[in-house]
């Protein structure tokens, strides 16, 4: 006989009670939680003294566009001088530092490293290995996810250059769209693009320091716009900015920025005309105000 039988025998004779086994509980399920992205980095802004020792990389030039600005061709323009390396598109902002347990936590803790700060030193070493291996002076970075991080770039480098890059809204949208007619109706394309223009007038109205160039002025008069560009930038204007050199599979990988017939030619080709006013859609219409694209 088990010893709960006994025991209740013995109850239910004295107080008429008995003892019942509790049923099993089971713990609640944890309730679903969407994705979402991770929580922005933090980190410290290193002025004066610091950036010595903050920073390999100094004074580096960002360009900062929409989609489909035309910032392949200026980089290659740009990297066509001799003091400046282009690199293709780095996305930066898609790499990220994670330390992955308490120890590695309260080690970089006690250095005064958050994990943007880690972030921020891995940009850098990045940049500054391209530049090393290139044998130039200054850098250039052109990936058009910039546009977002156009701040933390600026906090990173307090000393960095900024050259903002506009091209009618039409004409952003129009090129998007024929980049894949089937994926992105125009529609699609210009609500796309919406974003991306929006970013670029906010980080140009935030830096008054930083330096404006058109694309169909690129493509208009190269050599004027590029010897504009240099003396922003504290350079000589090199001639064969305007004529960079066919380039290969190698120098133009796809993905990371623009790899069409254009670009390959190696020398400026000729933009395509701004459209009439009546064919820009009525969201683009305010950007192309902003941007004086009215006439």
């Amino acid at each position: 006989m088990s010893l709960t039988r006994s025991l209740n025998r013995a109850l239910t004779a004295t107080t008429g009670l008995q003892v019942r086994r509790a049923p099993r509980l089971q713990a609640p399920k944890p309730a679903a939680t969407p994705a979402k992205r991770p929580a922005a980095a933090p980190y410290r802004c290193p002025s004066g003294e610091e950036l010595a020792t903050e920073r390999l990389l100094r004074r580096p030039v960002f360009i900062i566009s929409s989609i489909r600005s035309g910032s392949t061709l200026l980089r290659m323009m740009l990297g066509a001088h001799p003091r400046l390396h282009a690199p293709h598109e780095l996305h930066l902002g898609r790499m990220e530092v994670t330390c992955t347990n308490w120890f590695s936590q309260r080690a970089m803790g006690a250095l005064g490293l958050e994990r943007g700060d880690l972030e921020h030193l891995l940009w850098d070493r990045v940049l500054h290995r391209e530049l090393a291996r290139s044998g130039k002076d200054f850098v250039v970075e052109k990936t058009p996810a910039n546009v977002y991080m156009y701040r933390r770039l600026r906090d990173c480098w307090p000393d960095a250059r900024f050259v903002f890059l506009l091209r009618h809204p039409e004409s952003v949208a129009r090129s998007w769209h024929e980049s894949d007619p089937v994926k992105r109706p125009y529609d699609k394309a210009v609500r796309d693009v919406l974003p991306y223009l929006a970013a670029v007038e906010e980080a140009r109205a935030a830096d008054a320091a930083g330096f404006t160039v058109r694309y169909e002025d690129i493509t208009e008069s190269p050599e004027r716009e590029m010897r504009r560009l240099c003396a922003f930038l504290g350079l000589d204007y090199a001639p064969a900015m305007l004529h960079y050199g066919e380039k290969s599979d190698a120098e133009l990988v796809r993905g990371l920025g623009d790899w069409r017939d254009n670009i390959r030619t190696g020398t400026v080709q000729r933009g395509r005309p701004l459209p009439e006013a009546d064919r820009v859609p009525a969201p683009l219409r305010s950007m192309c105000e902003a941007w004086d694209y009215t006439s």
